[in-house]
């Protein structure tokens, strides 16, 4: 699939697949990225210039926490958790983007006789 692989993510996209990432447990920013890789079936590839900002962004946003530690490889890293705050918004975020991907899916189904 080459290139084809690289999906553009729609905008705002982003911070929900890093929420979800990391309410399936804490990781280190490079382990985000790789959560989001395998849990796509590695359609979506989550560039490291994209990725730290927002890891910043929702952590000065109460959304996640960071601890430092110890990664797989022995390197200090930095952990990200999500908060309590941050539980609710994917919540919220997630009900919203399910919402919106129904009533587009109904509109993309609409055939000219079901207008």
């Amino acid at each position: 699939m080459g290139n084809d692989k690289q999906k553009d993510l729609l905008q705002g996209t982003l911070d929900l697949l890093i929420l979800k990432a990391v309410s399936l447990g804490p990781l280190h920013g490079y382990g985000v990225l790789l959560r989001i890789q395998q849990i796509s079936g590695e359609e979506l590839v989550i560039q490291q210039g994209s990725l730290y900002p927002a890891l910043y962004r929702l952590e000065h946003q109460g959304a996640i926490t960071s601890e430092w530690g110890e990664s797989e490889n022995n390197r200090r890293a930095k952990f990200y958790s999500l908060t309590a705050a941050g539980r609710d918004r994917l919540e919220a975020e997630t009900d919203k983007w399910n919402r919106m991907a129904g009533i587009i899916g109904a509109i993309l189904r609409t055939t000219e006789e079901g207008i």
